[in-house]
């Protein structure tokens, strides 16, 4: 039996403009790991996604630097209350914007335990996951093309960090996790490693 394809969700298009200055929001930049019940809207959610690897040029140019424009990070969303998603781990597409269904099913409890139980993780209404496909730097740069996906991740991260305080929400970043564990929850390509969990919410 063939696999049922996934649609994808066309996401809103991302805000260039907003009433926090970029100094402010470096300035309200905290670690935060308590959340309300309230869900995460999808505007936001297309918005946050964006602010990590959206397109912001023709030419294919992302909102967080790479090296060799070569781009190994792969962005997904363990989504439980987002709009009007359904619970799921959500793929995020830079090139169109846009998210498709991964696999079904909240995984968030499932997330926590694999940090360690960081009640953070399986609290906020979603969580952002960045991996790394370091063959697409290596293959180039060698072993220290490892070195600049973590880089990457990183920028990527405090864009996401500061988009978030834009939006009047919370975030932390989340390091400590088994590596297998959160590959099994996601169940991610033999290729792809887990860097960073953003719980986010209000």
């Amino acid at each position: 039996m063939a696999e049922k394809k996934m649609q994808p969700i066309k996401l809103s298009h991302p805000r260039t403009r907003g009433s926090v200055s970029i100094e402010e929001a470096l300035l309200k930049r905290r670690s935060v790991r308590s959340y309300t019940g309230v869900p995460l809207s999808i505007e936001d959610l297309s918005q946050l996604l964006w602010a990590a690897q959206g397109m912001s040029h023709p030419r294919g140019y992302r909102t967080a630097p790479s090296a060799g424009a070569l781009y190994p990070l792969e962005l997904l969303v363990a989504a439980g209350r987002v709009g009007a998603l359904s619970p799921g781990v959500y793929r995020y597409d830079p090139h169109r914007h846009e998210i498709v269904l991964h696999r079904e099913g909240d995984r968030r409890a499932n997330l926590r335990r694999a940090s360690l139980d960081q009640s953070a993780v399986g609290n906020a209404p979603a969580v952002l996951i960045f991996c790394a496909v370091y063959e697409r730097t290596t293959r180039k740069y060698g072993e220290r093309g490892v070195r600049y996906a973590m880089m990457e991740a990183g920028h990527a991260a405090q864009n996401v960090h500061l988009q978030v305080v834009s939006l009047g929400l919370g975030t932390v970043l989340i390091g400590a996790f088994r590596d297998d564990q959160v590959k099994s929850v996601l169940e991610l390509g033999g290729n792809e490693e887990p860097l960073y969990l953003m719980p986010v919410g209000k």
